[in-house]
């Protein structure tokens, strides 16, 4: 069965998180290599307050992944998600394969940053004061 490519937002107990940032972390490229799957991004993406709380839990830590694993087994990764303590929230999506690359480099920080407008104008004035010349 052909491996699809999911995206994986984790909400990391804040606590726990803070003790053991490689132990908390690692669990999920544990568990998705444990399932004969390859994590191919992951990182923290922000920390903060929460909207509400959840389980007592008033903090979290954003984690995002991008891993690739066989759809028959992301039940078992969803169960083994839902009985860690050390994970507040978890979601999956799954991507079309044509924008994986892009959301990958995009994770990864290898996408530069779109010029900005003052940027762009300055580049097109003087697109026009050389054409003038």
């Amino acid at each position: 069965m052909a491996a699809n490519v999911y995206e994986g937002l984790f909400i990391l107990d804040s606590n726990r998180y803070a003790r053991d940032p490689g132990g908390v972390a690692g669990q999920i490229q544990e568990y998705v290599e444990k399932l004969g799957g390859e994590l191919l991004v992951s990182r923290m993406w922000v920390e903060q307050r929460l909207a509400y709380p959840i389980n007592g839990h008033r903090k979290g830590t954003y984690w995002l992944t991008y891993f690739s694993l066989e759809s028959t087994k992301l039940t078992e990764l969803t169960y083994q998600c839902n009985i860690n303590d050390n994970f507040v929230r978890f979601m999956f999506v799954k991507h079309d394969p044509r924008i994986i690359d892009m959301l990958i480099a995009h994770a990864t920080g290898a996408v530069e940053a779109a010029p900005s407008d003052e940027d762009s104008t300055a580049d097109e004035e003087e697109a026009a004061t050389a054409d003038i010349d």
